[in-house]
């Protein structure tokens, strides 16, 4: 698909119904963020999100006046935070190389807010937008193949989807997921409380709300967990098995690669016991490609994710206080994709609900089950 036909209308009056004159600020991550005066930033070759923000986002509503009766379209850069969540500089700059305060300059005169960036916002910007009632969408990481697919969909039918699989699974007791790595196969637990699982499905018309584009997930925060995990660590694709007890990573055994990577993480672990805390369970409700970015690859169905740390942004009380050290304050997603995680095999995820153990994905591959209630 080509960057220019991606239709932008259609994706705003779904998601965000927009009133006449409503004012929307579209952001950036850039380093120096002083090279966003005069559009700059274009001049480079490695920041393809940044471009997409710049040249379908920010120059495609202005193109649209006509379409989408919008106030003002401003565009913004910020310096990157260096971790995912992490909450976002007090300042930012804009088009003319002017430095404003975040909140006080231009967060408190918007009314919709599109982040563009290399690490996600979506945790700092929700605290944000319940406080000062702007809405938004974060899409950390957005690349053409993302724009010609998740950000394609339909998001009215996207969200039906996603409240669909949500009944069917809402109110559970556990989930179970068994992992085969190297041989061997490992089970973890997730205790949920029969908790309302909650879901990521894209439609953001109400002031206080935060969406994450491309949407298609139903998620809880998890009460528990226990059991172990294989995890295929990002920077070097190290392999370790993960002890969980008590809600939260306690442990590690190398499996393959890097025994230094593993215990780097878990040093941090042991010394700031909240960055290992399991605070999401996600389950993937779209049928999608996958596009080398979590924020629309953990949205397949057929994969899930646990993720660590930070979990305030989805109803659990783990925020920025908790941490020993803000600066480790970030929510990791630990994405289970064919793509992404090749030597480790989902071989059953497992729901258990009103006595009734039910199977919801087999080596990667929804079951009856899940497209019944799902497609």
């Amino acid at each position: 698909m080509e960057i220019r036909d991606f239709d932008l209308t259609r994706l705003m009056k779904t998601v965000f119904d927009p009133k006449p004159g409503e004012r929307v600020g579209v952001f950036i991550d850039l380093e120096p963020p002083q090279h966003v005066a005069r559009a700059r930033f274009l001049e480079r070759t490695d920041l393809s999100t940044q471009r997409i923000a710049h040249e379908v986002f920010y120059r495609g509503l202005l193109d649209r006046k006509n379409e989408l009766p919008l106030g003002a379209i401003e565009f913004y850069a910020y310096a990157p935070t260096g971790g995912s969540n992490l909450d976002l500089p007090e300042t930012v700059v804009n088009l003319e190389g002017k430095t404003l305060r975040l909140e006080q300059d231009v967060l408190a005169h918007l009314d919709i807010v599109l982040y563009l960036s290399t690490y996600s916002a979506t945790a700092p910007l929700t605290a944000m937008a319940k406080r000062m009632g702007f809405r938004g969408a974060t899409m950390h990481g957005c690349n053409e193949t993302i724009l010609g697919t998740g950000l394609a969909r339909d998001y009215a039918e996207v969200s039906a989807k996603a409240e669909r699989f949500r009944q069917a699974l809402t109110r559970c007791d556990e989930v179970s997921v068994e992992f085969q790595t190297l041989g061997a196969q490992y089970r973890l637990t997730l205790e949920l409380g029969r908790q309302e699982a909650q879901k990521s499905h894209g439609l953001c018309r109400s002031p206080g709300e935060i969406a994450n584009l491309p949407a298609g997930e139903i998620y809880w925060v998890p009460t528990g967990a226990y059991g172990r995990f294989p995890m295929r660590f990002k920077e070097d694709g190290t392999l370790a098995l993960m002890t969980v007890a008590a809600g939260r990573i306690q442990d590690a055994i190398l499996l393959r690669g890097n025994p230094r990577t593993m215990e780097q993480a878990l040093a941090l672990y042991r010394t700031d016991p909240a960055t290992g805390q399991l605070g999401e369970l996600g389950l993937g409700t779209q049928v999608l490609p996958a596009a080398g970015a979590d924020i629309q690859d953990e949205k397949i169905l057929g994969t899930m994710h646990v993720a660590t740390g930070r979990d305030d942004h989805l109803g659990g009380d783990l925020g920025p206080g908790k941490f020993k050290d803000k600066r480790h304050a970030t929510h990791e997603d630990i994405l289970f994709a064919p793509h992404k995680t090749p030597e480790i095999n989902l071989n059953g995820v497992w729901m258990k609900k009103d006595s009734q153990t039910v199977l919801l994905i087999k080596d990667y591959q929804p079951t009856d089950f899940v497209k019944q209630v799902a497609l």
